[in-house]
């Protein structure tokens, strides 16, 4: 595994992870009562995709890195 793009590839994936995480609560803290159950459409937001470009750009790198 090639370390100069490992470290970065999991600390993106970490922050995209936990980003998106805390914008998935405040979707559902903003949209949902505190009774009701969230819908599926939440993932589809527009404030989660940035969150998912860097979870796909931490995966992309860490494959790159394990194949160097």
């Amino acid at each position: 595994m090639e370390w100069v793009l490992g470290f970065p590839a999991i600390a993106l994936l970490i922050l995209g992870l936990i980003g998106q995480a805390f914008e998935m609560r405040k979707i559902r803290l903003t949209i949902y009562k505190d009774e009701e159950l969230a819908s599926a459409n939440i993932f589809m937001n527009k404030k989660n995709f940035k969150w998912y470009a860097i979870i796909g750009l931490g995966i992309f790198l860490w494959y790159l890195a394990e194949q160097m």
